[in-house]
């Protein structure tokens, strides 16, 4: 299931890229008009800045925006930020790889070839998915 977190960074990410890439928005804007406590989306935001999808400004007519555009960012990278690896076992995550505990073998697991397709199911479609087709 999608955590909240990573519901609340898309909708953030896709309220700023319909208003245009480089135009900075207040995250309490953001935050009123879909729904998101404030508080919340400011570590979202920082974390999506910390990794190179938002820039900010401070003062007058400052805020956060997008510094890639909307096509160019896409849904497999904003995800794993956000919510961390798109596999469901650590086994066969292509990023996270991580061998299971209580697994003696995985070329005999039962469940081992069954989430390599649900892992390539789901990246095969957030990897063909931009910002841009949520908006």
């Amino acid at each position: 299931m999608l955590s909240k977190k990573t519901k609340y960074g898309l909708k953030a990410l896709s309220y700023l890229a319909k208003k245009g890439k480089g135009t900075p928005v207040l995250i309490s804007q953001i935050a009123t008009d879909e729904n998101i406590s404030k508080k919340f989306l400011e570590s979202i935001l920082l974390q999506l800045k910390n990794n190179g999808f938002l820039g900010s400004k401070m003062g007058k007519g400052g805020g956060y925006y997008l510094l890639k555009e909307p096509a160019d960012i896409r849904l497999a990278s904003m995800y794993r930020i956000l919510e961390g690896p798109i596999a469901l076992l650590p086994c066969v995550s292509l990023n996270y790889y991580e061998k299971c505990d209580d697994c003696k073998s995985e070329e005999t697991c039962m469940l081992n070839k069954v989430m390599i397709e649900v892992r390539d199911s789901t990246l095969a479609v957030l990897e063909n998915k931009t910002l841009a087709d949520l908006i």
